[in-house]
């Protein structure tokens, strides 16, 4: 078991046929005729799902969604604003037809900002509540949850109307994000307890219950992004510093040089999940789905082999992304020696127990890896030569080194850094472990 005389390969080392990904690196907009194409602004992905929800994406819930320009404008803005009991506030409330925002400041007081259309902007709603007014339906994201049986027994921590969004109908399509979304009754109400002020030009303002919080990262979202710094977006679309807990009375400070302006790379967490925003353009930069399939057979045709059983190694196919095969690679956590499954010892070592590696004698968690198919994620187009640690999810190494940076609010006030593609927090000094495969002996 000398391992010098065992030849090795880094997926690196492979030659990938550069001319044939540069193919496959169109993003699907393109594939399709661009001429009839509607206007994308953009796309939410759900963070910890790698493609799709474990049951399936069906209607406005999935686990990625797109917002497309819509037929005919929806978007609001504030006009009229009514303070106290006056009919006229009582009328905004009641009118279905009216789009309205209710601050309780007291049980003898409610001020009331009467919205009016907007023919310049669309909105999109995001939020728990499955009526109609929500676009896009989010629950809360329990991690590694990518089978059937992992039902939701938690009480949920995302708001029912949890946001919206405001996309500009014209070039260059600006897209900006608001705390909380209007209801069936085109209402959106603060109650006494929510955290609300009046502004310095005499609107109000206000908080929700757990909050919406928004990540700009630095750099855009690219092979050289760094995170940015988490702040809390209020129902006016203001910036401000996180609260001391996430639902605490008393509002962070106004951060006066920065907007509710989304950039591809924008994180958006709920409390209970967290949405990567993704532009049109960003996401034509990004690989596709084929272009992750021929890296994978590009893999499999190099034919790596266990250096135990000597048997070839294959990464399943991107559909099969839950059940192991035979053939399925794994690895030694702490050394990133790949090996075919071998069942050293005792029976129950398999739940991913401390293992000794027979090539470096390192003693570790020994896991299967599965391939990030979520293409979103990926902040470049490399080799998926690294693996997230504990949970064995495979991408490129700046994509596993970005988002091993990436502090994601966890509960009402902790951060950890996550997978992507199935929220685990990532352990280890890295959070991720570089890849040795070893090549066919012939």
């Amino acid at each position: 078991n000398n391992e010098k005389s065992v030849p090795q390969l880094l997926i690196r080392d492979l030659k990938f046929e550069k001319k044939s990904l540069a193919k496959l690196m169109f993003s699907p907009d393109q594939e399709n005729h661009p001429s009839k194409a509607p206007v994308k602004y953009g796309e939410l992905i759900v963070l910890g799902y790698n493609g799709s929800l474990p049951n399936g994406d069906r209607g406005r819930r999935k686990s990625r969604f797109a917002l497309f320009k819509r037929p005919k404008a929806n978007g609001v803005k504030p006009s009229t604003v009514h303070i106290a009991c006056t009919p006229q506030a009582a009328k905004a409330i009641s009118n279905k037809d009216q789009h309205s925002i209710s601050y309780t400041l007291s049980r003898a007081q409610t001020v009331v900002v009467e919205y009016t259309h907007d023919s310049n902007t669309d909105m999109f709603q995001i939020g728990r509540s499955t009526e109609s007014p929500i676009d896009f339906v989010v629950t809360d994201t329990v991690p590694g949850s990518q089978s059937n049986s992992d039902t939701q027994s938690v009480q949920s921590t995302i708001s029912r109307f949890a946001c919206r969004i405001i996309c500009e109908r014209n070039p260059p399509f600006t897209a900006r994000i608001y705390a909380a979304g209007f209801d069936s009754s085109k209402n959106i109400f603060l109650g006494e307890k929510a955290a609300k002020w009046k502004t310095s030009d005499g609107q109000m303002d206000g908080l929700t219950t757990n909050g919406v919080l928004v990540m700009h990262p630095r750099n855009g979202f690219t092979e050289d992004s760094k995170p940015g710094v988490w702040r809390e977006i209020s129902v006016c679309g203001n910036v401000f510093s996180l609260r001391e807990t996430r639902s605490a009375q008393q509002r962070g400070k106004m951060v006066e040089n920065e907007t509710n302006q989304l950039q591809d790379g924008s994180l958006i967490d709920l409390c209970g999940a967290t949405l990567l925003w993704r532009t049109a353009e960003g996401l034509s930069r990004t690989p596709t789905l084929k272009h992750l399939e021929a890296l994978r057979q590009e893999i499999n045709a190099a034919r790596p082999q266990c250096p135990v059983g000597f048997n070839t190694l294959a990464f399943p196919s991107m559909k099969r992304k839950d059940v192991v095969d035979e053939k399925q690679p794994w690895v030694y956590l702490n050394c990133g020696h790949v090996h075919g499954y071998h069942n050293w010892g005792n029976k129950e070592e398999r739940d991913g127990k401390d293992r000794e590696c027979p090539m470096c004698r390192s003693v570790g968690p020994y896991v299967p890896l599965w391939l990030g198919c979520e293409a979103g994620f990926y902040v470049d187009a490399g080799p998926p030569t690294h693996a997230f640690s504990p949970c064995g999810h495979v991408c490129s190494e700046k994509t596993t080194a970005y988002w091993s940076q990436i502090p994601l609010p966890h509960g009402t006030h902790t951060f950890h850094a996550a997978c992507p593609f199935c929220a685990h927090q990532l352990a280890g000094e890295q959070g991720y472990i570089r890849l040795i495969f070893q090549g066919p002996l012939d």
